[in-house]
């Protein structure tokens, strides 16, 4: 006995994609025990769909949560705009300063000083940067400014030890054995100037008023914070500012400022901003994750292509369902929608299976983290080699489409391929050797 549907005798035609194709269609995908081998290839076929998706899903979810979250912090601890050239000696400076806080967008406005200076501390010596900043600016970077406790904030800059007081980073400390409160000893190429000319090679001891961390290791490794005036002193900078730096409330769209702030600053600022600065580094983010998303995609279609063996093992099976539905009347367009039916329903479950586990897997990936470096004693994301302390996770809508869509579109076009020979099948032919 076939499975083909008792009513095949309407009073009017159906039209395309009607219930009974659809129900023929999935009766089909519930094989029975003799046709065991039909129903394995399709649960395979499922699984392979699915665990695709997820894992499209999850790698590009967990690339864009990297992207935006190490980008996040570099602008963070860097800025987003960068004013330079001759304002940063001109008497007017303090002018156009306010002039440049006051363009809408500009969230802060902040003169720095960077140099670089040995740094000696417990019998140790390493390299660093010391970025002279204003303590009132300090609050700027926020994942600097958060991570200090409310006792360095108050003393940066005005504290017992005056503006001796410095910041390093919790990487720096660690690795030379240092706390709060203990001396650290600088070095400077160039020292402050003097009736006999530059004395060069100036050494001072400072304090440690706070240790911050920026949850980028490498930032916290290199460098050190100290109160603008001190660093123009120990620098030999009296009154130097070496650049402007501002952060914007969008730096994604700080290109639509820069005419604002460059009027602000007047005729000799060059402006620049991080896609100046960090052009190599975006640009690798980007190509990367255009990269894993082909390769991934790849992945997909190769497990969406299972479902073609699946259909072409049940054509072969219902090839006697096949010659009586042509008999009694049923066209090779019907036959192929039933059988695309039968492989895109293997494809559309399989990618909502996907979606749904892929999903759920990023929303709570820091629970998962947690859980499986409690689970093995290890940790699985060191911030010396990711630059991060925690996988980072953001799920992009449009990614979350185009994986959907890429899905769905290769398996109806696997399941397209032998739907149209179970169309072209001759009825006569088939029934010749039942």
């Amino acid at each position: 006995m076939t499975d083909v549907p008792a009513a095949l005798k309407p009073t009017k035609p159906a039209g395309p994609f009607s219930a009974w194709e659809f129900e023929l269609a999935l009766r089909y995908l519930r094989a029975r025990r003799r046709e065991g081998g039909i129903a394995l290839i399709a649960i395979i076929s499922y699984v392979a769909i699915a665990l695709a998706v997820m894992a499209l899903i999850i790698v590009m979810s967990i690339m864009a949560g990297f992207r935006n979250e190490l980008l996040d912090r570099m602008l963070s601890f860097n800025g987003h705009m960068y004013v330079q050239g001759q304002v940063l000696v001109d008497p007017d400076r303090e002018a156009a300063v306010a002039r440049i806080a006051a363009v809408p967008g500009v969230v802060s406005v902040s003169p720095l000083t960077e140099n670089q200076a040995l740094v000696r501390a417990a019998g140790q010596t390493t390299g660093a940067v010391v970025r002279g900043i204003r303590p009132q600016d300090l609050d700027s970077m926020s994942y600097v400014f958060d991570s200090l406790t409310p006792e360095a904030r108050r003393a940066f800059g005005q504290g017992a030890w005056g503006g001796d007081n410095i910041l390093i980073g919790k990487a720096l400390a660690e690795s030379m054995g240092l706390r709060v409160g203990d001396p650290i000893t600088l070095y400077s190429p160039t020292g402050a100037d003097s009736a006999f000319g530059n004395l060069g090679g100036l050494e001072k001891t400072y304090r440690i008023g706070g240790v911050f961390t920026s949850g980028t290791a490498d930032f916290d490794r290199a460098f050190l914070f100290m109160p603008l005036e001190q660093a123009q002193l120990f620098f030999g900078k009296e009154g130097v500012w070496d650049v402007i730096e501002l952060k914007v409330a969008e730096p994604d769209r700080v290109g639509e400022l820069t005419q604002a702030v460059r009027a602000a600053s007047g005729d000799s600022a060059i402006v620049s901003d991080w896609r100046d600065r960090l052009a190599a580094f975006w640009g690798a983010l980007k190509v990367e994750r255009v990269a894993m998303s082909i390769i991934l995609g790849l992945v997909v279609a190769i497990a969406a292509l299972n479902i073609i063996s699946g259909i072409v093992m049940l054509v072969k099976n219902k090839t006697r369902d096949i010659a009586i539905l042509r008999t009694v009347g049923a066209s090779q367009m019907a036959m192929l929608r039933i059988f695309f039916i039968s492989g895109a329903a293997i494809g559309v479950a399989g990618t909502i299976t996907g979606l749904v586990l892929g999903l759920v897997f990023c929303l709570n990936i820091g629970a998962i983290q947690h859980f499986l470096e409690w689970l093995l004693g290890v940790q699985l994301f060191n911030a010396d080699v990711y630059m991060l302390d925690s996988i980072p996770a953001e799920v992009d809508a449009m990614d979350v489409i185009w994986v959907t869509l890429w899905s769905v579109f290769m398996s109806c076009v696997a399941s397209l391929l032998p739907s149209w020979r179970a169309a072209k099948m001759d009825p006569v032919e088939a029934l010749r050797y039942e």
